[in-house]
């Protein structure tokens, strides 16, 4: 009875809490959500003893306190669910994208841009040689063979996958690859390299008529790559014979035409580094191989591998440098070349061809290599002089007068 008559007074008396106002606009906002409030919180709010009365005001306002907790979480948890109900979900739209070209990003090693290097040093070189004395190379045609480069060492990861599906499938460094994995069909592959070499005729379309014949004859040497190491101990030198032609290509992109004199000692020696780096880099697989039944230099070699890559390194700095004295190099770009020496040494001398992951180690730092030798081909046309201009100019065959006298040209005499 004492809490109905309680309940009763409550409907008719105004109570002044220090929370009212926040109630207040708690109960406008939410009023049809408002929570039946236990009889017995009112209990004892319109007495005045304060032991009695100061405890209900605490459950009333620990009450309500809770009440407008819960019905924020359940405003904002409401709001997101229809906001992902009405917008479509993008974070999932473009992770499918990426798991759909991840394979093909694979396919054609864009996670190991390390080949890309190596195929566009020699190119660098060839058009940092060709620049005139005192001058920077083309930047222009630097980022057009950079592109190049890009592309069409993904089309040659791809020609060599396509060739070598079934090897790499059963090497334990290679069996993860799209194609021995089964993650692309060789369909696939087929269409992605049509789009690859599309790509390539577009950059390679950019260049003079000269430029386009040479490069479009390199694709003999890209596609019979993969099948050289079924039939020769030396298919690294048919792959030093395609990532070296960038060297004949980049001096006849600016000049027009091939200066054997300068191109080929420096392609020869592009060559003997393929050599060498490739050799070190098929270390890695030699006991799959030989189970398999394929060739390579590092079977060949054998425990003479340190041997073989020393003559060969040998050979590199001797073309170097034949292609600097064509050029009239100066200083810079033969202390180059002494470095990239040094930097060949020290790795076939601390090569352990029996430790994969150091061969990875040594071939992965020939990017090094190419860096040094192209810094050095710039800062030494840098400091040219004009006179290595004149010097090339005087040595051209001097113009001969014809050895005959022409006549002079006269008038007919016309008989009146």
């Amino acid at each position: 009875m004492f809490a109905l008559r309680h309940l009763r007074l409550q409907g008719r008396a105004k109570i002044h809490l220090p929370y009212a106002a926040t109630a207040t606009t708690a109960k406008a906002t939410t009023t049809k959500h408002m929570p039946a409030v236990p009889a017995r919180v009112y209990v004892g709010l319109h007495t005045y003893s304060s032991e009695y009365r100061m405890p209900r005001l605490l459950m009333l306002q620990e009450h309500m306190t809770s009440w407008r907790l819960h019905q924020r979480t359940t405003t904002t948890l409401s709001e997101s669910s229809n906001q992902e109900r009405k917008t479509p979900h993008k974070a999932t739209l473009l992770q499918e994208l990426a798991d759909a070209a991840k394979p093909y990003a694979q396919l054609m090693r864009i996670d190991r841009p390390i080949g890309t290097y190596l195929l566009f040093w020699p190119c660098g070189w060839s058009i940092a040689l060709s620049a005139d004395a005192g001058c920077w190379p083309d930047f222009s045609m630097l980022g057009l063979f950079a592109l190049g480069a890009l592309i069409m060492r993904g089309a040659g990861c791809t020609i060599n996958d396509m060739w070598d599906k079934d090897i790499d499938a059963k090497v334990e460094r290679t069996r993860t690859r799209p194609l021995a994995s089964g993650k692309i069909t060789q369909f696939d592959a087929i269409v992605f390299l049509s789009a690859q070499l599309s790509l390539g005729l577009l950059v390679l379309v950019q260049l003079n008529w000269q430029s386009i014949l040479l490069g479009a004859s390199s694709l003999g040497l890209v596609i019979t790559y993969p099948l050289m190491k079924r039939v020769t101990y030396w298919p690294q030198l048919v792959l030093g014979m395609c990532f070296n032609w960038g060297a004949l290509l980049g001096w006849c992109a600016t000049q027009g035409s091939v200066n054997l004199e300068a191109c080929l000692p420096l392609y020869l020696s592009g060559v003997c580094w393929t050599i060498v780096y490739d050799t070190i880099y098929a270390h890695q697989d030699k006991l799959d191989d030989l189970q398999i039944g394929v060739k390579s230099t590092a079977l060949r070699f054998g425990e003479n591998t340190k041997v073989w890559l020393s003559c060969f390194t040998a050979a590199m700095l001797a073309g170097l440098t034949s292609a600097g004295y064509a050029c009239d190099q100066t200083l810079p770009y033969y202390t180059a070349v002494g470095v990239v020496g040094a930097h060949l040494v020290q790795q076939i001398y601390s090569l352990n061809i029996d430790n994969p992951s150091d061969c990875a180690k040594k071939f992965l730092s020939n990017q090094q290599v190419g860096l040094i030798l192209f810094l050095g081909i710039v800062l030494g046309t840098l400091l040219k002089s004009d006179d290595s201009k004149k010097h090339s100019k005087a040595a051209l065959p001097p113009v001969t007068a014809p050895s005959y006298v022409p006549l002079p040209q006269s008038k007919p005499d016309v008989i009146s």
